[in-house]
């Protein structure tokens, strides 16, 4: 059975420059919805209010961070086995591991290939569609 088709996705990126490129490559080029924050608290109130999907995560960020949003998130009503994926510049597998086990699809590592990031994204929607089922 194929999976749904991943049409919004919530996109959470402190760096204006990362959030444009990725902006471009997931709406532009892919054709998504993408629903843009810039922070964790930012994302979790918006989150309240959409459903996403499916939500790329920035681990570091100022305030509260990726990993801290991402348990924030889980407990909206709706979102608590939405895939979510971390983009990170801290992707050595220690790190890879432990964003995984925490409950991520995947992680995608930065600096990341703009023309690249729209399979990349519907790879980890299909793999998380056959792997659990919760889509």
């Amino acid at each position: 059975m194929a999976p749904r088709p991943l049409n919004r996705i919530l996109y959470v990126e402190d760096d204006p420059d990362i959030r444009a490129v990725a902006e471009l490559a997931l709406k532009d080029i892919a054709g998504y919805e993408v629903d843009l924050c810039c922070s964790g608290p930012e994302a979790v109130a918006l989150a309240r209010s959409i459903t996403p999907d499916l939500v790329i995560l920035d681990i570091m960020m100022p305030g509260m961070d990726g990993i801290e949003t991402f348990k924030r998130l889980r407990e909206i009503p709706g979102l608590a086995t939405t895939p979510v994926v971390f983009m990170t510049a801290k992707a050595m597998q220690p790190e890879i591991g432990r964003y995984i086990s925490l409950g991520a699809a995947a992680v995608i590592p930065k600096p990341f290939d703009p023309l690249e990031l729209p399979s990349q994204i519907a790879e980890i929607w299909q793999r998380a569609w056959e792997d659990a089922a919760l889509i």
